[in-house]
């Protein structure tokens, strides 16, 4: 039985298989050089990477294969895996024999499992320690819009253990969305656009929640003040929004709320205008920008900044790792109770 699967999901396998491992070997050969060029250029190893000739290319190729491989995992290893054979009608030659379903689902599963683990685990592994470098000098404080930290959910999704929760459950959806729906293209579709969909909704809905942030009130100043949000034209506009600085280099912000002297979300009063900077120089040395933040703090007023800071990463890794893989344990529960009982 297990060859027998084998034989059917080979080619799938070995296609993906192969990109995978080349990505690996590739990371693997410039890893090295990369972690050197830290040691060596330290404080200014960020500012050097712009020199570099493939570092930014492999930067984002990581980050876009672990975005992509558990979507074709889900679409073309889980959702063809049993659908195929109910479409073909072949399951029932199987059956006809001396193999059960719980049996045959296992095997199937199974092989496909240990495929995804495999695959997924080595990409993110390969991709996870050669950005090591990156991801260390970023945390320490140096600056760079093209390099993002990893607790950041662009990057966060492409490191260490979530890319391999995503594809498992990936694999799990397909494989009942199979069952359910037994028409191979219909379920290869759906399965790829609801895995895309929950990578795109996690990390607004799911991973603020999977723990505690970091709750804190900040008085702006001159100092942190990190930018004003404007709204309306010429002498109508008005500051909707003040954004301050957190002291969490490497964080990730999840709300920025300016709050009055009760801690309820308020609007600013329409003088704030007035803290706008005309020009350079002026947010930290005007007294009239000073005066401007005092009078908001006498009054109360002060920004309700939720975040989770740098050293959370692996805690909230492991969290959204065990959250899919839990749901992917769950949908394989569904589907070995619904080839016992529904399917004929």
């Amino acid at each position: 039985m297990i060859w027998l699967t084998w034989r059917q999901f080979r080619v799938q396998f070995l296609v993906i298989a192969s990109v995978a491992l080349a990505a690996a070997v590739v990371y693997a050969a410039t890893g090295p050089s990369l972690a050197d060029d830290y040691q060596q250029f330290a404080d200014n190893f960020i500012k050097n990477l712009a020199f570099a000739r493939f570092s930014p290319v492999l930067y984002q190729v990581g980050l876009a294969l672990l975005y992509a491989v558990p979507p074709i995992i889900g679409a073309f290893w889980g959702a063809p895996l049993i659908a195929r054979e109910l479409e073909a009608g072949t399951h029932r030659l199987v059956w006809g024999q001396s193999i059960s379903r719980w049996r045959w689902l296992a095997t199937k599963v199974g092989v496909g499992g240990l495929g995804t683990i495999v695959v997924t685990g080595a990409l993110s592994l390969a991709v996870t320690w050669w950005s090591s470098p990156i991801d260390k000098a970023i945390n320490a404080g140096q600056e760079s819009n093209f390099y993002l930290p990893r607790m950041f959910p662009v990057t966060f999704s492409g490191r260490g253990l979530v890319p391999i929760g995503y594809a498992v459950f990936a694999f799990a959806l397909g494989v009942a969305l199979g069952l359910v729906i037994r028409r191979t293209l219909v379920a290869l579709a759906v399965t790829l656009a609801v895995v895309i969909l929950v990578q795109i909704l996690a990390p607004t809905l799911i991973r603020p929640n999977l723990m505690a942030p970091t709750d804190q009130n900040i008085v702006a100043t001159a100092e942190n003040l990190r930018g004003f949000m404007i709204s309306g034209p010429g002498p109508d506009a008005e500051i909707k929004q003040i954004e301050v600085g957190i002291n969490a280099v490497g964080g990730w912000k999840l709300t920025d709320e300016t709050v009055d002297k009760s801690g309820k979300v308020a609007a600013l009063p329409k003088w704030v205008i007035d803290c706008e900077p005309n020009g350079p120089g002026e947010r930290a040395t005007s007294p009239k920008a000073a005066a401007c933040f005092q009078r908001l703090a006498d009054e109360g007023y002060s920004q309700h900044v939720r975040y989770f800071t740098a050293d959370k990463f692996w805690a909230l890794q492991w969290r959204e790792f065990g959250l899919f893989l839990l749901l992917a344990f769950g949908l394989l529960g569904f589907s070995f109770w619904r080839i016992r009982r529904d399917l004929s």
